[in-house]
């Protein structure tokens, strides 16, 4: 796809969206209820909980940088258009992630996505350079879960729930209870939140959508890349292809705040 052409789609997929606030107190049942059934369809806007320190200014992509050694590829199509990180494949079928530059150990983090329907993404935590990493999976396309653990490119993670071993029927049972709690979560075409935190030597992870529990894991030991207790926070555009579908031709992901609260 030519960059002409990307800039295009680009400026005809988004919305103007207007600055964070600052989440009040009052607006926050722990760990963030905003965004329940009584404001579907009604978008708040960009918020950033009490708390929470932005590591996306909004403007361009400074603390940032996109791997180039990464397995599903080393796109450079993250943008910041109007206020929103987007994401799409180009080549076709490449994708990419794209680190902080700072590693963080113990940290809690907050951000509102959008993507399309069909295309997967993912939240990586303690990430190398290469993206070794635990992920909170984003896997927005059919028989995709959203915001279980995976162990990307990480040895001895079970969290990932895999179902490949399966019955058929066993595999749609499996799928079915994996993916119930997100479902219940999730609100189509509008903006969502997740909330991840990863803590501990050996970690535990916890995820919220919308304020919902969705996830809480714990690893057996720590399988992290070389033994690393700390490492980057990346988002991910998964590779794609006729053998593994897992990207729309067009498809676009958006992120229009990434916050983060360091803990001890």
């Amino acid at each position: 796809m030519r960059s002409t052409t990307i800039h295009a789609l680009l400026s005809l997929m988004l919305l103007v969206v207007a600055a964070p606030h600052v989440v009040g107190a009052e607006d926050q049942a722990p760990p963030n209820q905003r965004g329940g059934g009584a404001h579907i369809g009604a978008d708040e806007g960009p918020a950033i909980p009490e708390g929470f320190t932005p590591i996306f200014n909004g403007k361009d992509l400074t603390g940032w940088h996109v791997s180039r050694t990464n397995h599903h590829g080393t796109t450079p199509e993250f943008r910041v258009v109007h206020g929103v990180i987007v994401g799409t494949q180009s080549p076709q079928g490449k994708g990419g992630i794209l680190l902080t530059d700072k590693k963080y150990k113990n940290v809690e983090l907050y951000m509102e996505i959008k993507p399309d329907w069909g295309c997967d993404s993912g939240l990586f935590l303690r990430s190398s350079e290469a993206g070794e990493a635990y992920q909170v999976m984003l896997d927005y396309l059919p028989d995709g879960n959203m915001g279980g653990i995976y162990g990307e490119r990480l040895e001895g993670v079970s969290g990932g729930g895999d179902v490949r071993n399966l019955t058929p029927e066993a595999r749609k049972a499996r799928l079915r209870e994996r993916n119930e709690a997100w479902q219940k979560a999730w609100k189509r075409e509008e903006w969502n939140s997740i909330r991840a935190r990863i803590e501990g030597d050996v970690p535990h992870i916890t995820v919220w959508i919308n304020g919902q529990l969705v996830t809480d894991w714990s690893d057996t030991a720590n399988h992290a890349a070389n033994g690393a207790t700390d490492g980057m926070i990346a988002i991910q555009m998964h590779a794609s292809g006729k053998q593994t579908p897992r990207w729309v031709d067009a498809g676009f992901w958006r992120w229009r705040v990434i916050a983060v609260k360091e803990l001890p």
